[in-house]
């Protein structure tokens, strides 16, 4: 039992790193400590406790999580620091020796800061908490709420995938996930606050179900039944999950938008089988191609990773190519970054970092002319946008149902609201708006 007095007039700060499942445990780890008498800073707050959720998908990620955590210990001398995610679960111990370390929590213990907390105050021990990865088996609900327009709803988290340049599995363990059940009660709850759209996040959010009779696509088809949830976005998803009739059906459905990001990886075969990546080439255009039949207006948004272990100058042609054949969005560009303990390291063939620099800059290239393309072909266009809260310089945005952000002049009114937008200019990364009355 937590002494909730022993938490009285404790504020905390909380800072996010990385993917969309990271944001929605935060958000969920605020309330649950909220609900302990830990209150949230507002602006100009002194924080008794600073929360860093973590990545560690590179080396930056890490180099960024460790400075962020000097940075805090310096800023605020007397604050707890409490480290979890993904660094933390990895690195415990280089985390707990960084300064004003006072709580260092693996993923699986996300759910337990409030107790360790306590302890920290009660006894002022630091303490490390990380389960094995092997033996992370339980699967803890999270859902953003009240930070944001659009609410992130964990369906799934780990992954059984184990491809040879990710670290993923031994940060969060192997796939498990939500029942339907419980995820259809959250949605149902994020409308009765009033959330307007939801993206679905977790890490292989493809397997949700595995190992009982339920799928990803049982879940999709009952979260749309959801009365209140206007949008649904379905984050990234693996390229042999996504299924032809799951394409078909989203088309037709009532709330899941025209918006998929498919991790690709590399355009190659061979550095594709090097990754020990589920599928080839020809799946993927099979994919994309499927999407642009059902809904030529879709965003398709996709991952790369440019100067991987193995791509010499004519395979990194080979993803170039085919990288610019496909009628695709976005591309997300990420240079490889060597991390301890996958099979990559075992690959011949280094790319050094001034190709691998070239290389990430060229694919950068190739997305932005892509992002032009597609989101120009929709000037004059009307299209619904969900308006967002934020207000700058007199302007507010927000995203068309295919994912284009959009700016628009300010009115209060229109926050969180889905309004019809008369698109007008594209300006590289924001298309300019009118409303229409």
């Amino acid at each position: 039992m937590i002494d909730h007095t022993i938490f009285s007039s404790h504020k905390a700060l909380f800072h996010t790193f990385g993917c969309k499942l990271n944001f929605a445990e935060t958000s969920t780890v605020a309330r649950t400590l909220a609900e302990h008498g830990i209150m949230r800073c507002q602006r100009g707050d002194v924080p008794d406790i600073v929360v860093i959720n973590t990545c560690s998908v590179t080396e930056l990620a890490d180099k960024k999580c460790r400075q962020t955590i000097r940075s805090y210990a310096r800023r605020y001398p007397d604050a707890a620091i409490v480290v979890t995610g993904c660094y933390a679960q990895l690195k415990s111990s280089e985390v707990a020796a960084l300064p004003s370390v006072a709580v260092v929590a693996g993923n699986d213990r996300k759910g337990e800061l409030a107790a360790y907390i306590e302890q920290w105050l009660a006894t002022r021990h630091p303490a490390t908490m990380v389960t094995p990865h092997k033996d992370i088996r339980t699967f803890t609900p999270s859902c953003s709420r009240g930070d944001r327009t659009r609410y992130f709803l964990k369906v799934q988290d780990g992954c059984d995938y184990f491809c040879s340049y990710c670290t993923i599995p031994m940060a969060r363990g192997r796939s498990r996930s939500d029942t339907i059940d419980n995820l259809v009660e959250q949605a149902c709850q994020a409308a009765k606050e009033g959330g307007k759209e939801i993206v679905i996040t977790g890490v292989n959010i493809g397997d949700f179900g595995k190992g009982r009779s339920d799928t990803f696509f049982d879940l999709i088809r009952a979260l749309d039944q959801v009365d209140g949830i206007e949008r649904y976005r379905i984050s990234s998803i693996e390229p042999d999950l996504l299924t032809d009739e799951m394409i078909e059906w989203v088309a037709q459905s009532r709330a899941f938008m025209p918006h998929f990001h498919i991790p690709l990886q590399s355009g190659s075969d061979t550095i594709l089988e090097l990754m020990r990546r589920h599928y080839r080439t020809d799946l993927f255009r099979h994919k994309v191609e499927a999407i642009r039949e059902a809904m030529p207006h879709a965003f398709i948004g996709v991952d790369l990773i440019v100067g991987a272990r193995g791509e010499t100058a004519d395979l990194y042609e080979q993803s170039r190519d085919f990288v610019e054949s496909l009628d695709i969005s976005r591309l997300h560009v990420f240079p490889y970054s060597e991390r301890p303990g996958t099979r990559a390291l075992n690959i011949d063939h280094i790319v050094d970092q001034h190709d691998k620099h070239l290389r990430t800059r060229e694919m950068i290239a190739i997305s932005e002319r892509k992002l032009d393309a597609f989101a120009s072909q929709f000037v004059g266009d009307v299209r619904p946008v969900l308006v967002e809260h934020r207000d700058k310089d007199g302007m507010m945005s927000g995203f068309t149902d295919n994912y284009i952000r959009v700016q628009i002049p300010a009115d209060s009114s229109l926050a969180n609201t889905v309004v019809p937008v008369r698109l007008t200019q594209w300006q590289g990364e924001l298309m300019k708006g009118e409303i229409v009355s």
